[in-house]
C-alpha cells in the first residue's frame, strides 16, 4: 500500500502526542535546564488528556494502517488505561521533583510521554517491526528514567543492569521474530497467523522455539519469574514515581504485547503454548508472593508484588476458553491494578520523601499522624491483596473462575494459596501504619493536595469496583476486541 493512501488519522492520538512531548521538552531547554517547574508537569498531564479524548474519537471504530498499525477495541482500552496511568505517575512525579530539585524536570516529563507513545504503538501494532520499535522506544525511555538520579549509586545500579538485561531480552525477541518471518515471509501479524496451521503441520519445532525465544523476551518485559531477577534492584535504585511507572504502566503496555502476539499470531497453537502459559503463571505467583514476605524496603516488596501480579494476569490467557470473556476479565483487572498500584506508589512517595527512609518502618504510626492517609492505603493493599469490597477481589475472582471453567483447577488453587500469603507481607505495612507509634519527635504529617487528590480517585475507583463492577464490565463483554 503507497503511503500515500494510507488513513493516517488513524495514528492522530500517537501523533499529537509526539508533538506535545517535543513541545514539553523544547520550552525546558528555552526556559533554562534546571529550577522548579510544576508548569512543565500540568502541562505534561493536560497532555495526556488532550490524547485521551483523540483515543475515545479515533479508536472507536476498527481501522488499518496497511497491515502496520490497527485501531480496534483492544488497542483503545489498552491505550485509555495507559493515559490514566501515566496521567496519575505524573501527578505523583510533580511532588516528587519538589523535593528533588537538582532533578532535570523537562527531560524527565519528556522521556515519560515519550514512553507513553511506545506503548501506545506496541498496543496497536499488528507488525512485528512496528511492535519493536514501540517495545524499544518505551524500554529506552524507562531506562534512562531508571537512572535518572545521577548521584545516587543504586539509581546507576539500576540503570546499568536494566539496559544489560534489557538489551538480552530484546535479542532474543528479534531471535524468535526472524523464524517467522524465515517461515512466513512476513512481519505482519495478521498473515502470520493466518498461514501458522499449515506450517505448524510441517514445521512445528521451529515454531515453537520461535514462540519460546520471544516468550523469554517477553517474561522480562512482564517480570514473570525466571525472568524477574531485575525487577528488585531496579524498583529500589530507581526514583519512586518511575518504580511506579515501570511496576504499572510498562508492565500493562508489555502485556498488552504479549496478548496481540499470542492471540492474533499463535493462536492456532494454543494448545501448545497454554500449559508453558500456566506452568510460568504458577512459578510466577508462588516466587513473587513467598520472596514478597522477606522483604523489608517497602519498594522491593512492592516489585515482588508486581511479580506476582504479573503472575494473575498470565492466568486468563492460559486458560482462555473464549476470546471476548478472557480479554474483559484481563481488562478489568488491569484497570483496578492501576487505581490499587499507583495509589499505593502516591502514598509511598509521600512517605518515603518525608521520612527520608524506605524501610518499612518509615510507616510506623502513620494513622496516628494522618489517619486518612493510612486508612486508605490499607484499602489498596488490601485490594491488591483480593480483600472482598474491593476491585481486586472482583477480579481476582473473575480469574479464579475463568481457571476453573478452563479447566485448570489446580492454577486456581494455586492463585487462591498465594493470594492469602499476600496478606500477610501487605499486613506487615498495615501493622506499621495502625500498631506501632510514631517517634516522639514525629508530629502530624499533611500531605499535598496533588497526592491527596490522586488517592482520593484511586480509592473511590477501588471501592466502587469492587462494589459494582458492572459499571464496566458490561461495557466489555459488549464488543470483540480484536478488529
Amino acid at each position: 500500500m503507497s503511503a500515500f493512501d494510507a488513513n493516517w488519522s488513524l495514528m492522530t492520538p500517537e501523533i499529537v502526542l509526539l508533538v506535545l512531548a517535543l513541545l514539553i521538552f523544547t520550552i525546558d531547554f528555552m526556559t533554562g535546564i534546571k529550577g522548579s517547574k510544576p508548569f512543565l508537569g500540568r502541562l505534561s498531564v493536560v497532555s495526556l488528556l488532550i490524547t485521551a479524548v483523540l483515543v475515545v474519537f479515533t479508536n472507536n471504530s476498527s481501522g488499518f494502517i496497511g497491515e502496520i498499525f490497527v485501531v480496534d477495541k483492544f488497542a483503545m482500552i489498552f491505550k485509555l488505561i495507559i493515559l490514566v496511568g501515566v496521567a496519575l505517575v505524573i501527578t505523583i512525579s510533580m511532588h516528587y521533583l519538589e523535593k528533588n530539585p537538582d532533578v532535570y524536570q523537562g527531560e524527565f516529563y519528556s522521556l515519560i510521554l515519550f514512553a507513553t507513545l511506545g506503548a501506545m504503538i506496541m498496543v496497536s501494532s499488528v507488525d512485528l517491526i512496528t511492535l519493536f520499535v514501540g517495545l524499544e522506544l518505551l524500554s529506552i525511555s524507562s531506562y534512562c528514567l531508571a537512572g535518572f538520579k545521577r548521584k545516587s549509586k543504586k539509581s546507576s545500579e539500576a540503570a546499568i543492569k536494566y539496559v544489560v538485561l534489557g538489551g538480552v531480552a530484546s535479542a532474543f525477541i528479534l531471535y524468535g521474530m526472524s523464524f517467522l518471518y524465515g517461515l512466513t515471509g512476513t512481519t505482519g501479524i495478521i498473515t502470520i497467523g493466518r498461514e501458522l496451521p499449515q506450517l505448524y503441520v510441517d514445521y512445528p519445532y521451529i515454531i515453537m522455539m520461535s514462540l519460546l525465544f520471544m516468550l523469554v523476551g517477553f517474561g522480562f518485559k512482564i517480570s514473570i519469574v525466571p525472568f524477574h531477577m531485575w525487577a528488585p534492584d531496579v524498583y529500589e535504585g530507581a526514583p519512586t514515581p518511575v518504580t511506579a511507572f515501570l511496576s504499572v504502566v510498562s508492565k500493562l503496555a508489555a502485556f498488552g504485547l504479549v496478548l496481540r502476539v499470542f492471540i492474533v499470531a499463535f493462536h492456532s497453537t494454543f494448545n501448545e503454548w497454554a500449559f508453558i502459559l500456566a506452568a510460568f503463571a504458577a512459578v510466577t505467583m508462588i516466587v513473587g508472593n513467598f520472596i514478597a514476605l522477606t522483604q523489608k524496603n517497602v519498594k522491593r516488596l512492592m516489585a515482588y508484588s508486581g511479580i506476582a501480579q504479573a503472575g494473575y494476569l498470565l492466568v486468563p490467557l492460559a486458560a482462555t476458553v473464549h476470546e471476548n470473556a478472557t480479554m474483559s476479565i484481563i481488562a478489568f483487572y488491569g484497570v483496578a491494578y492501576v487505581f490499587m498500584t499507583l495509589g499505593a506508589f502516591a502514598i509511598i512517595t509521600w512517605v518515603t520523601e518525608s521520612s527520608g527512609k524506605e524501610d518499612l518502618t518509615s510507616f510506623k504510626g502513620l494513622f496516628y499522624r494522618n489517619p486518612y492517609m493510612a486508612i486508605v492505603m490499607a484499602v489498596f493493599l488490601l485490594g491488591l491483596a483480593g480483600l472482598p469490597g474491593t476491585a481486586g477481589f472482583v477480579g481476582k475472582a473473575y480469574i479464579f473462575i475463568g481457571a476453573i471453567v478452563g479447566e485448570m483447577l489446580w492454577l486456581a488453587i494455586i492463585m487462591f494459596a498465594t493470594s492469602i500469603v499476600s496478606f500477610y507481607y501487605y499486613f506487615g505495612i498495615i501493622r506499621q501504619m495502625f500498631m506501632s507509634e510514631p517517634n516522639p519527635n514525629d508530629g502530624e504529617l499533611k500531605a499535598p493536595l496533588g497526592i491527596t487528590t490522586i488517592v482520593t480517585v484511586a480509592v473511590a475507583a477501588t471501592v466502587i469496583l469492587g462494589v459494582i463492577p458492572g459499571i464496566i464490565t458490561s461495557y466489555f463483554n459488549s464488543f470483540n476486541w480484536f478488529f
